[in-house]
């Protein structure tokens, strides 16, 4: 039925300053950059990979004025979740290549039994993970399992 995902969105409050961060920062790639006149269709990709991120103003069209205030409070909280998973070799190296770039982490790297991942929100709140996978997949035990309920309350 379905071939792949070729895009995903995020909402953002300012698009030259996502391109700065996204662009500047973690070393995406713009991909379309274009003004459509009823909006600007502004998309990243990771170089080398075919999939893109829009990169969305929270206003009309893809929102009502009503929504868009609403998506905008909700944003700037960090309460729209998961943006996307970034995939690394080398989960450790990119945090210390990152914060040396001034990039904010909300978790420093950890390992999980999935792999190494660490977590950042960008410029306007949204949550974005780097992930590095395991050489081998572990097992989620009951420590496992704890750790993560004394992690997220």
């Amino acid at each position: 039925m379905f071939n792949s995902v070729t895009h995903s969105a995020i909402f953002v409050l300012d698009q030259d300053e996502a391109i700065e961060f996204y662009v500047g920062k973690l070393g995406l790639e713009v991909r379309s950059d274009v003004d459509l006149g009823f909006m600007r269709w502004l998309t990243i990709g990771v170089p080398g990979d075919a999939r893109e991120i829009l990169i969305e103003k929270a206003a009309p069209p893809a929102v009502s004025e009503e929504a868009a205030g609403q998506v905008r409070d909700l944003l700037t909280k960090g309460a729209l979740g998961l943006g996307f998973i970034l995939s690394t070799d080398d989960c450790r190296k990119t945090y210390e290549e990152l914060s040396a770039k001034g990039v904010e982490f909300s978790q420093q790297p950890t390992e999980q039994p999935y792999g190494t991942d660490c977590a950042i929100r960008d410029p306007f709140g949204n949550h974005i993970r780097i992930g590095e996978p395991p050489a081998v997949e572990g097992e989620i035990t009951a420590e496992v399992m704890k750790r993560w309920e004394e992690e997220n309350g």
